[in-house]
């Protein structure tokens, strides 16, 4: 049984309404979205004629066709404009919908976890997200649910145990995981909508999110721990070409550039994050180290390198190609893109 849509009265469709509006204006300004003018939603009138109930209908089925799943999440996951209130209504809107496409079921598969993430308190612990608590966090929505699993879900389990085992960013991703959790989604078809189904996956989803971002910062920490090591081995470069850097990126940079992303993560994985960058900057990182490792180790047994020169090191790491293309980041950043001037090699440098 899937989620029955509630009828609305037009005084209550009115009231979700102008809630929606100014959240889906100022979405369509931030993505610069063509969307025509509802004056009556506009001037906020409080008692409107069933024409202007019904033009603000069409204009928030217009709005949603126009809006982008990942414009949905961004935007929510940076704005402070949507309130617990308003998340709900979103939501409920989005249930209403009684012919649903893909992208309706994503949208909805995200306000779930984020109405879910700002009702849960910050210091839940994993082991306290069972179904039951889901379910009841989500009851505002979904009504009383049957938490009787079909077993067509029963794999989420293993998903969760499966990724809550990766120990880096770069496992996680390359372990199929997340894909395995998006195909099970996408062929529930209309089964996703059964509100044990909802509930499931919100579960699945909300610990994916903790996993990703613990271990997130787990390797910018690692990154910048590896990158103050090699300063302090007088490396100054590295070539950072397979991550999408330069081949003599100064080191200072890159952990200004770490520390930035530490903020701009903040926002769910998404198309578009240089995930992999991160992945290929924490190998780059790790071979440096190694090889400096041994390369000290080596030395130990011969003449000093003079000073000067061990603080123009550079070095070298062949590019390592992705197995995850759906992370694959095609163009670099804004900050990089004078990363090809960067400073030349001295041409006494030594290479590690």
């Amino acid at each position: 049984m899937t989620v029955t849509p509630k009828t609305k009265d037009l005084a209550s469709e009115w009231r979700e309404a102008r809630l929606l509006h100014p959240l889906y204006s100022a979405l369509a300004r931030e993505f610069v979205i063509e969307f025509p003018a509802c004056h009556d939603l506009e001037a906020g009138i409080d008692d409107p004629p069933q024409e202007s109930v019904e033009q603000a209908r069409q204009w928030l089925v217009d709005m949603d066709q126009k809006i982008q799943v990942h414009q949905l999440r961004q935007f929510l996951q940076t704005t402070n404009l949507t309130s617990e209130e308003g998340l709900q209504t979103l939501l409920e809107h989005h249930l209403r919908r009684t012919t649903r496409i893909d992208s309706d079921r994503d949208k909805i598969d995200f306000l779930l976890v984020q109405f879910f993430s700002h009702c849960a308190p910050s210091r839940l612990e994993d082991a306290d997200v069972d179904l039951g608590y889901v379910a009841q966090m989500l009851d505002p929505v979904l009504g009383s649910v049957d938490l009787t699993l079909p077993s067509w879900i029963d794999p989420i389990e293993d998903f969760i145990q499966a990724a809550d085992g990766c120990r880096s960013l770069n496992e996680l991703l390359t372990s199929g995981t997340l894909d395995k959790g998006r195909k099970l989604k996408t062929s529930a078809g209309d089964k996703y909508f059964e509100p044990i189904a909802m509930v499931a996956f919100t579960r699945f989803s909300f610990l994916m999110r903790r996993v990703f971002f613990r271990l997130m910062h787990q390797d910018l920490n690692t990154i910048l721990d590896g990158l103050r090591e090699l300063e302090a081995r007088g490396v100054s470069t590295l070539d950072c070409r397979s991550a999408q850097f330069s081949a003599d990126e100064p080191v200072a940079r890159l952990r200004m550039i770490c520390q930035s992303w530490k903020v701009m993560f903040h926002a769910e994985y998404s198309a578009g994050s240089p995930l992999r960058m991160l992945v290929d900057l924490r190998n780059v990182v790790d071979a440096a180290l190694a090889r400096t490792t041994k390369k000290a180790a080596k030395g130990k047994s011969q003449p000093a390198a003079p000073r000067a020169k061990a603080a123009a090191a550079t070095v070298q790491f062949a590019p390592a190609s992705s197995d995850v293309p759906e992370f694959q980041v095609n163009s670099a950043p804004e900050w990089d893109e004078d990363s090809s001037a960067a400073n030349p090699r001295p041409d006494d440098e030594e290479k590690v």
